[in-house]
């Protein structure tokens, strides 16, 4: 397989993960990130980052599982070594409750967590008004830490990292032989995506620390994760809100719901307020196609709009993305014989 120019478009929980996936498993490739916000300043570090999933309407079920079983491993093993608090990445146990018992009482994820299982009366009882619940533990991967951390990693195997802003795949055409689209709400604009639309979320980061327990209301809304020096609170699910500044509103009403599950929580002090734009789609892009771009034929693999679950499959769809890399090579191969 002969040496290529890869460039990654991204620089998000989505765009890291798979430029480390690609530049770790072909050396012999040389592979830059472009990316116009970097750590602190992405979407990635506004995700409270716990690992679970909802299910997407038109993926193969197995696809998805594989997607979340490879994400949790891979962080799973970093939770266990000695990077994890570099890394920003710790397991968190905890509950999701429910007011009425879901259609689905065991979501296709939970063989995977650790320690899965249906709460009791007397762990239900805490939380007054829920009859249903699971009690589980998971991975809570902080970006903050995480995001520089793969950033480190990715450098170390031999990949370069540029701040530029990517205003269509035509300035990539010369310099590069095989094109990654991970922009997330970016490819709205770089590829014309009319599919991909804003979630927006806002989340408190509060100092609460004898909260040790997650616990994540079932309709998704409203939610207690503690992490490593904060607890995250929140939040908010907005369609189509481009909103980037906080509202008060909003923080006013996370606290009230926060407080009705947890009363200490009014005890809390707020450090921070964060919001963010998930890109959202049906179901996320992870495929590939072939452009024409300045009169060359280039081969783009797309992986974006995974929604409020990029943290939770970051890992699992830049393996499928680097398995689309490799299909790339091999046929840039087939055809530079002929």
């Amino acid at each position: 397989m002969k040496s290529a120019r890869v460039v990654v478009v991204g620089g998000g929980v989505i765009g890291f993960s798979t430029a480390v996936c690609i530049a770790e498993s072909l050396p012999f490739c040389s592979v830059t990130l472009l990316s116009e916000t970097f750590s602190p300043d992405t979407t990635s570090d506004v995700a409270a980052g716990l690992l679970f999933a909802a299910e997407y309407p038109d993926i193969p079920l197995e696809r998805q599982r594989r997607w979340f079983k490879y994400s949790f491993d891979h962080l799973l093993a970093i939770a266990a070594s000695e990077h994890s608090p570099e890394a920003g990445v710790m397991l968190s146990s905890g509950w999701q409750i429910f007011k009425d018992v879901p259609a689905d009482k065991k979501p296709f994820w939970s063989e995977f967590v650790i320690g899965f299982r249906f709460m009791t009366d007397a762990e239900l009882k805490i939380f007054p008004g829920h009859k249903f619940g699971h009690a589980f533990t998971t991975i809570k991967c902080e970006c903050s830490s995480y995001l520089p951390w793969l950033e480190k990693r990715f450098r170390k195997a031999g990949g370069r990292v540029e701040q530029k802003k990517v205003n269509s795949l035509h300035e990539l055409s010369n310099s590069y032989d095989i094109i990654v689209n991970c922009t997330g709400l970016g490819s709205k604009t770089l590829v014309g995506d009319d599919k991909v639309y804003p979630v927006r979320g806002q989340v408190l980061k509060v100092e609460a620390p004898w909260l040790k327990h997650f616990i994540r209301a079932g309709d998704g809304m409203t939610y207690i994760y503690p992490g490593i020096d904060a607890v995250t609170v929140g939040g908010t699910r907005q369609e189509g809100d481009w909103r980037l500044q906080v509202d008060e509103g909003d923080t006013k009403s996370i606290l009230e719901r926060c407080s009705r599950l947890v009363p200490s929580i009014g005890k809390a002090k707020v450090l921070s307020e964060l919001a963010g734009l998930r890109p959202t789609r049906r179901n996320p892009r992870v495929e590939r196609e072939v452009v024409q771009l300045q009169g060359r034929t280039v081969p783009v693999v797309h992986n974006y709009g995974h929604g409020g679950w990029g943290v939770t499959l970051a890992w699992g769809t830049a393996l499928d993305a680097l398995g689309l890399v490799r299909q790339c090579l091999h046929d840039m191969t087939q055809r530079a014989k002929l």
